[in-house]
């Protein structure tokens, strides 16, 4: 199982390869540095930022801080990825190559996501089932549109919330 933070939480005095061969070194003590470098490499080919091993986490944008600390996560090949609001204060074309990376590492590394969010396009784009949790409890859970359909009122409640709103002549406010 691996974690992808949601502010990524690399080690600023590593490099970026040195932070995504961390979990390798931990793992796997004995692997050659050869092979540390080559599956950094991979891993970074993986997330669309290849050649940046030297680069500082301090230089990157917030993006790509996010896709590094999915580097670090997927470099041991875990059969699980918790995604911590993965998609949190990105910008809408930052937030696009994350879904996409989530819905990648299903297809590619065949392993299932977990990801917690508020943030529902996201969640709708990057699911194949949801729970909704409200009061420590679920409340419900399902497929994307058993979920937009639903008429549990603690989910209509959520998902309403961040409906655009509309003045009295019905136009978006």
């Amino acid at each position: 199982m691996a974690y992808v933070f949601q502010g990524a939480a690399l080690f600023d005095s590593l490099s970026v390869g040195e932070n995504i061969a961390y979990p390798l070194r931990e793992h796997f003590p004995k692997m050659e540095r050869e092979e540390l470098a080559e599956r950094v490499a991979r891993t970074l080919k993986l997330v669309n930022l290849p050649g940046i091993e030297t680069m500082r986490p301090a230089d990157l944008s917030g993006g790509m801080k996010k896709r590094v600390g999915l580097a670090r996560a997927i470099t041991t090949q875990p059969e699980v990825i918790l995604w911590d609001e993965p998609t949190t204060g990105l910008d809408p074309i930052s937030t696009r190559i994350i879904e996409d990376l989530i819905l990648r590492m299903k297809a590619e590394l065949g392993c299932t996501s977990i990801v917690i969010t508020h943030d529902m396009p996201s969640a709708f784009y990057v699911s194949d089932r949801i729970a909704l949790l409200a009061n420590r409890k679920i409340v419900q859970v399902g497929t994307v549109a058993e979920m937009q359909a639903s008429r549990n009122s603690e989910v209509r409640a959520f998902l309403d919330a961040r409906s655009p709103r509309t003045d009295s002549r019905g136009a978006v406010a």
